[in-house]
């Protein structure tokens, strides 16, 4: 029996994808008051980088992977405007249904699908630019789904991966702190689950570091990558230039 991680517990791969659709299932309709909570509202700002590094034209498409509450999406779509278009994706139904009602409620119609980023039903080449934002850590396979990514841009397209990283080492004690004992009580106080909050500290442990996402990045289909570290090294932002 194969075997991953879910967050510090190994458990079976198959198993991995229901106790992540389990974590958001629980949390979704809390989702962004605990970002805001989480984060100090940051959040907010790693994703308005993210946006402005992604340097979308109008006309462009876009696939935004892990898409959740839709606000990257709504972002995308202002920049690409109405010849453009932004496919919305999750593989979990309960935080797409929550970001789908957020973009209507906006006046925004996106394209969106349930599907799964290691098997992504899109055609070669189709995309100018990919977007995961807090999502990568949770993928079983996550070379799988970085070759799924390259196949799915156009030559030359980017991926941008916004992902939770290694904090520099003089912030790491009061880091593990905060996100062993305050973390899982917000998540108790505000959502009423502790465990999901204690998983995502844990799982973050778990994703490679920079340097270690950036190669298996260029082993899966990009050529040349880069990555800015924010907020002392709490989240980083990958971006992948697709080979050819």
């Amino acid at each position: 029996m194969a075997t991953t991680h879910f967050g510090f517990q190994s458990v079976d791969e198959q198993d991995k994808a229901r106790r992540v659709r389990g974590v958001f299932d629980s949390v979704a309709a809390r989702y962004d008051l605990m970002n805001d909570l989480m984060s100090g509202g940051l959040h907010r700002a790693w994703k308005a980088y993210a946006v402005m590094v992604a340097n979308l034209q109008p006309g462009q498409s876009v696939l935004d992977i892990a898409g959740g509450t839709g606000d990257l999406a709504l972002a995308f779509a202002r920049r690409v405007g109405p010849h453009g278009q932004v496919v919305h994706t999750d593989i979990n139904e309960a935080m797409l249904r929550t970001g789908r009602d957020r973009l209507l409620d906006a006046g925004v119609i996106l394209p969106t699908t349930v599907c799964d980023a290691e098997a992504l039903p899109f055609p070669d080449e189709r995309f100018d630019v990919v977007s995961v934002a807090f999502g990568l850590r949770n993928m079983t396979h996550k070379d799988q789904a970085l070759r799924e990514m390259a196949r799915v841009l156009k030559p030359g397209g980017r991926l941008l991966v916004l992902e939770f990283s290694q904090v520099a080492r003089p912030l790491r004690k009061a880091y593990d702190l905060y996100s062993f004992q305050v973390l899982p009580r917000l998540g108790r106080l505000v959502a009423g689950d502790a465990d999901s909050y204690r998983y995502l500290a844990e799982s973050i442990r778990m994703h490679p570091n920079q340097e270690e996402l950036k190669a298996l990045m260029k082993a899966n289909g990009f050529g040349h990558v880069d990555y800015h570290s924010m907020t002392a090294g709490v989240v980083a932002l990958h971006v992948g230039i697709k080979c050819g």
